[in-house]
């Protein structure tokens, strides 16, 4: 028999609880089902960045080698030169 999940006050409280503690002694996973969040917005904002066309044709090829769509590329050099910046 599973434990019951406690009732928190707090977000705070949750997350330190399920920070130390087991969920698959809550929860039994395999009668879990997968759900959708219709109405869930994502976390993500467009925007729209002008770059010169040379730039950007290198990005679609550079993206067309790795397989993966330019914008997603994009990000990733984004998301890594902001994290060498921070760290510095």
């Amino acid at each position: 028999m599973k434990k019951v999940v406690p009732r928190f006050k707090t977000e705070d409280a949750e997350r330190e609880f399920w920070a130390s503690h087991d969920s698959t002694d809550y929860i039994e996973w395999r009668k879990a089902r997968r759900s959708t969040l219709p109405k869930l917005k994502p976390s993500s904002q467009t925007i729209s960045i002008r770059l010169p066309k040379p730039m950007l044709d290198r990005l679609k090829l550079l993206a067309n080698k790795r397989d993966v769509p330019y914008q997603s590329l994009l990000k990733i050099f984004v998301a890594e030169r902001l994290k060498a910046e921070f760290k510095s």
